[in-house]
């Protein structure tokens, strides 16, 4: 499980470390990579830090209705977004900082503050999220 990870560790490294490039499938056909973001931040500012023990990747996909809101809530572990359509107002309602995500977007989420996002566009957003966990945790915490 250890080198699985390392592995896709690698290659989501490299993959947003590397500049535009193009390289050759087996059969000599090009493969375009693009990069998409690097970051070492949230984006509140905070240092990412992964989960120190049996670390387990989530990945789902979200569609949230034009002028939809979700709750408010947290992640306690890292929380990544590319976001494929629509546009997305991420509120952190500790501080009232606000971050508006258009398609094409990549968003590393504020870990442990309260925040909610709005889809303020008038089409779908379509979000690509992949969560870093401890084994069998959740990642989304509602606030009560």
């Amino acid at each position: 499980m250890r080198n699985i990870l390392a592995s896709m560790t690698l290659l989501l490294a490299v993959a947003l470390f590397a500049d535009t490039a193009q390289a050759l499938d087996s059969s000599g056909m090009p493969v375009v990579v693009t990069p998409l973001a690097s970051r070492t931040e949230t984006a509140s500012g905070q240092p990412i830090v992964l989960p120190q023990k049996n670390v387990e990747v989530l990945v789902s996909t979200y569609d949230i209705a034009a002028g939809a809101t979700l709750p408010v809530h947290e992640h306690p572990f890292p929380r990544y977004a590319y976001v494929q359509a629509g546009t997305l107002q991420v509120t952190n309602v500790e501080t009232g900082k606000s971050n508006a995500y258009k398609s094409g977007d990549f968003i590393l989420e504020m870990i442990g503050q309260w925040h909610q996002a709005t889809n303020i566009g008038t089409d779908p957003v379509k979000l690509l999220v992949i969560d870093q966990v401890e084994q069998g945790a959740k990642n989304t915490v509602l606030r009560q």
